[in-house]
């Protein structure tokens, strides 16, 4: 098991990942992010694990590790569960009512595999539509998957954003 914000060790380029994992880890990022787009966010906690972490660090620092530089967001699942829980209250005045949103992924990039962990990155635009304004929200995805089984489950997903700020999206009020 890795630690948090270590990276697993490098695959040897000539190991050959299981036949299927790929897509099934694609599968796995697509289920996820159309969940969010359909504030299915119930749904969307079950695919992490209890000892998962959700990180959005600073536009900043954005490959600093927290809490030795300022993030976003740093939920383990028990705030992450106060955060959905908040999201679909209504009392999250940035989110009521909710913004419509549009989670592209892509070039999804098995980086390594370490036992039942594997290092998942992929490039991601996020689109959010509120009160007839779109913004958007462009970085990358580093994932920490744990294989359980035939399934897949999220130990750790960071979204680094690739902006230099948020002057346009004023914040992250949104799941990544």
């Amino acid at each position: 098991m890795m630690a948090d914000g270590e990276s697993p060790p490098r695959q040897d380029s000539t190991t050959q990942l299981p036949i299927g994992m790929q897509q099934q880890v694609e599968q796995f990022l697509y289920r996820e992010a159309a969940l969010l787009d359909a504030w299915r966010l119930e749904e969307w906690l079950q695919l992490f694990t209890p000892e998962a972490r959700y990180i959005v660090p600073s536009t900043d620092f954005p490959e600093g590790q927290p809490p030795e530089y300022p993030a976003l967001i740093d939920d383990d699942l028990t705030r992450l569960r106060g955060r959905v829980t908040r999201l679909l209250s209504g009392r999250a005045h940035r989110e009521f009512p909710w913004s419509r949103t549009r989670h592209f992924i892509c070039s999804v990039l098995i980086e390594a595999v370490d036992g039942d962990d594997l290092a998942v990155t992929a490039p991601f635009i996020v689109y959010r539509f509120r009160h007839g304004r779109p913004t958007q929200y462009v970085g990358r995805y580093l994932y920490t998957l744990l294989r359980v089984g035939d399934s897949l489950k999220i130990r750790r997903k960071r979204a680094e954003l690739d902006m230099g700020g948020l002057w346009d999206q004023g914040t992250v009020s949104i799941l990544l």
